[in-house]
């Protein structure tokens, strides 16, 4: 059973079709990050994946990508895991992550734990194939443009691991975030190294983690921008976690889709953005 979303009101007058797409069905699969501690992300991406001419939905019985089993060493619980994220999506045109770190692990690591299996390879090469990041989607494959958003000040970009280095994404948000109004670019230098993050790292070897954080910190304090946009939540959950932590609460974190959807000025003017 699915639940299907609706933002027609929303969206009626600012519709891009995708290319050659617009009846095609997308998975969305909102991941637990977002499900969990950002739900905003999650409504922001069924707006713009509409906006763009999707036809989305969000199967109720999806779980965790496996990524904590899988960075553990845990293969059959990540292949448990695997089963159900298969069996909810792959019957979808297109799946879709707002996250390069969990749309990475079904691209590259399912494949990896179902080598012995060769039903269930088929199945996850074929899950792989339809598999996108949500910024990477929109402008590599729906050719979405942002229509009539704006938001006054200034952000820098922190490009997550796996996006960055697996799934080329670079260009993509940079590009749609040019189109919204007011809204200036301070590179951040070390812009793909990483937050410290990392799953399980920074559970693991936390002391460590601090280190890579505080440095990544150091960079966007420097940029001086009112925002620090990302693709990622456990990123910027991270980074904005210790930007708090060393006082500099006037920076805010925030999604590349909650900006592209237009939710920014909300979550601003609410609780803390971060």
């Amino acid at each position: 059973m699915t639940q299907k979303y609706s933002n027609a009101d929303k969206t009626q007058s600012n519709t891009i079709e995708c290319l050659n797409i617009s009846e095609k069905k997308v998975g969305l699969f909102v991941t637990c990050l977002v499900n969990t501690m950002r739900p905003s992300i999650g409504f922001a991406s069924i707006t713009l994946l509409e906006q763009a001419g999707c036809n989305v939905e969000v199967p109720e019985l999806q779980s965790c990508c496996g990524q904590p089993a899988f960075n553990s060493g845990d293969d059959e619980g990540t292949r448990q895991i695997a089963y159900q994220t298969i069996k909810q999506f792959e019957n979808y045109d297109y799946v879709v992550l707002p996250s390069g770190s969990c749309a990475g692990m079904i691209k590259k690591n399912f494949i990896e734990v179902f080598k012995d299996q060769p039903e269930w390879l088929a199945r996850a090469k074929h899950l792989a194939s339809i598999t996108h990041e949500l910024l990477s989607f929109l402008v590599d494959v729906c050719q979405f443009e942002p229509n009539d958003v704006e938001l006054d000040g200034s952000y820098t970009y922190h490009d997550s691991c796996t996006g960055y280095r697996s799934l080329n994404v670079y260009e993509q948000p940079r590009k749609m975030l040019s189109q919204v109004k007011n809204l200036e670019h301070k590179p951040l230098n070390n812009h793909a190294e990483c937050c410290g993050f990392g799953g399980t790292f920074c559970v693991k070897y936390s002391d460590i983690s601090n280190e890579i954080v505080a440095e990544k910190v150091d960079n966007v304090v420097d940029t001086k921008a009112d925002y620090l946009l990302g693709g990622d939540m456990g990123c910027l959950m991270n980074i904005a976690g210790k930007l708090n932590r060393e006082g500099h609460k006037e920076i805010k974190a925030l999604h590349t889709a909650e900006v592209l959807a237009g939710l920014a000025p909300e979550l601003l003017g609410g609780k803390d953005a971060s």
